[in-house]
């Protein structure tokens, strides 16, 4: 099977967490034994970009084959669609289908797929896609695991007598909410003094693993989220959360002692990082999240893969009987 993924985000020398997702999942997909290729249109280097790039994309269709293409975000879905060859698969990451703009683009778009894939199930309900399977990125067991503590503070430089908090992301992104982490860190410095806050932006995704397993908890205030892969990551690393309850981190961290859900309200956050400190210890969400490990994830992948062509196959059959009959 040779598959062509089109998307608007992956990782770059200059952005290197960005879209990370996207290429671990691709990866996790070549490990299982399918040919993909990668076609990125990349809009942090220009919004032209979704323009120019269409010559470019026909000129890589005339030069390979391929059985399918499996496009990550509608903006890059409708360069794709433009295509009635191969069978489209579609993945929301969630972004789209809450963006005011974008929200009416994607359900304009999606039914011209022919699967789409949600990442979470609320972003299946907020988008009406009645029709998507819920398949979350999978997270990388071998890269996220646990660590001794103090070994990981040692490798980057933190100090060994703190209580740490981490907040990993886009902490320029509004949606991100900075405001509350600043807010949420001063209530809880005048609480527990000794707490300090560590900030992980735009850092290569092999350091991750140290900063999950150097801090004590990890927080997420956002306003919105799909499947926000640092909570699972968290998870992976045995790492208490804090979280608002987007997307599917209530799915995610539920029944796992250590982790809590919190609203946007500052105090609330720091109520509720003040118990995960306390907590003191590693959890066991590492075992509650195994079915999201990236390999499984990437055999469900498959199976739409496999699924997708199937009908393609049978309705190539129908026409042929059809003409046939005739």
């Amino acid at each position: 099977m040779k598959v062509l993924v089109v998307t608007n985000m992956y990782p770059t020398s200059e952005f290197p967490a960005y879209g990370i997702f996207v290429r671990e999942q691709v990866e996790s997909l070549r490990r299982e034994g399918i040919d993909v290729d990668v076609f990125f249109v990349n809009p942090k280097k220009s919004k032209l970009n979704y323009l120019w790039t269409y010559p470019r994309f026909w000129a890589h269709l005339l030069t390979h084959h391929y059985d399918l293409i499996h496009s990550h975000h509608v903006l890059v879905t409708i360069m794709a669609r433009a295509q009635l060859i191969c069978p489209l698969i579609l993945t929301h990451h969630s972004g789209e289908v809450y963006d005011k703009w974008e929200r009416h683009l994607s359900r304009l778009i999606s039914p011209l797929a022919d699967k789409i894939i949600a990442v979470s199930q609320d972003t299946k309900e907020v988008g009406h896609l009645n029709n998507a399977e819920v398949i979350p990125c999978g997270t990388d067991f071998d890269l996220l695991k646990p660590m001794p503590q103090q070994d990981a503070r040692k490798t980057l430089g933190l100090p060994l007598d703190k209580k740490l908090v981490l907040w990993a992301g886009a902490y320029s992104n509004p949606l991100k909410r900075s405001d509350i982490v600043q807010k949420s860190m001063g209530i809880l410095k005048k609480r527990m003094p000794e707490v300090e806050l560590v900030l992980v932006s735009d850092k290569p995704h092999s350091s991750m693993p140290y900063y999950m397993n150097a801090c004590d908890v990890i927080f997420l205030v956002s306003d919105k989220e799909g499947s926000p892969q640092v909570i699972k990551e968290a998870m992976a690393c045995n790492l208490p959360v804090v979280s608002v309850p987007a997307g599917d981190v209530p799915e995610v961290i539920s029944n796992t002692e250590g982790c809590y859900l919190c609203s946007q309200d500052p105090e609330d956050v720091a109520e509720k990082l003040a118990l995960a400190l306390q907590f003191g210890k590693k959890t066991d969400g590492r075992e509650k999240i195994s079915h999201m490990e990236i390999g499984a994830i990437a055999r469900r992948i498959i199976s739409v893969y496999e699924d997708v062509l199937r009908q393609k196959k049978g309705r190539g059959l129908a026409k042929l009987w059809f003409w046939q009959k005739k």
